[in-house]
């Protein structure tokens, strides 16, 4: 039986984890921006680059390097994160997935705005608005490292370790928590727990998934296509001026 001491120490070595990639791909991003500055290149004024490479840096490198950093040191191996070629089940299971992250966040988006309650942005959508190429270069990015990356660390990883100690259900939502509270860095302008809710939400949607599934590649696949739905209405939003 798992001691209190025992979840609450799975508990601070996830929050770790999970704040501390963000920490690592902040460092990692300084630096590059500072080794280009060096060559005459300031990712400042090149938003789809930064963007790029803050990808890169944050859901490649950093997520990817940690995880990997973690499972070593804890003596776990690489096979303690579930993924194999999706079955047709999985392919269910992604379909189903992906259609109720669309249909919540639009019943949640519709709720916010009848209740009067202000929603931060992330700070892609304004650097996208800006640069609407960010957002094409987001696209295949959210298939490639965002969504990958993100699940192998938040699913693969931290539910993976919570769910060591906890019941799955509330490995789900402390990992969703975690989840959604690492997303404050991004955001810009009021009403950041409203977003934080809506991630954290939409988070419980994929940690479902990979539970009944044992297949990261289903929430990695779930993640990326949805971001990257996403990312195209806002593309066709801010180039013809027409809001879905």
């Amino acid at each position: 039986m798992t001691t209190l001491q025992e979840r609450l120490r799975a508990v601070g070595v996830t929050l770790g984890i999970g704040f501390g990639s963000f920490v690592v791909g902040a460092v990692l991003l300084t630096l590059v921006s500072q080794s280009l500055s060096t060559v005459g290149i300031q990712l400042q004024n090149r938003p789809a680059l930064r963007l790029g490479l803050s990808t890169v840096l944050l859901q490649g490198v950093a997520f990817g390097g940690v995880a990997l950093v973690y499972l070593r040191i804890s003596d776990r191996a690489v096979g303690f994160i579930q993924v194999h070629t999706p079955t047709r089940r999985d392919i269910g299971w992604f379909i189903g997935g992906l259609l109720t992250l669309l249909i919540t966040v639009r019943a949640l988006s519709a709720i916010i705005a009848s209740l009067g309650f202000e929603q931060a942005t992330n700070q892609i959508i304004e650097v996208g608005q800006e640069a609407p190429a960010v957002f094409l270069v987001l696209i295949p990015l959210s298939f490639l490292l965002v969504g990958p990356g993100e699940e192998l660390l938040h699913r693969g990883v931290i539910q993976g370790t919570l769910r060591e100690s906890f019941h799955p259900a509330r490995a789900i939502i402390l990992a969703s928590l975690i989840f959604a509270m690492v997303h404050v860095f991004s955001l810009q302008g009021n009403g950041k727990f409203v977003y934080i809710g809506v991630v954290f939400t939409l988070a419980l949607v994929l940690g479902v998934a990979y539970e009944l599934t044992d297949n990261l590649a289903v929430p990695a696949l779930i993640h990326g296509t949805y971001n990257a739905v996403q990312f195209g209405i806002a593309y066709y939003t801010v180039t013809q001026g027409t809001a879905f």
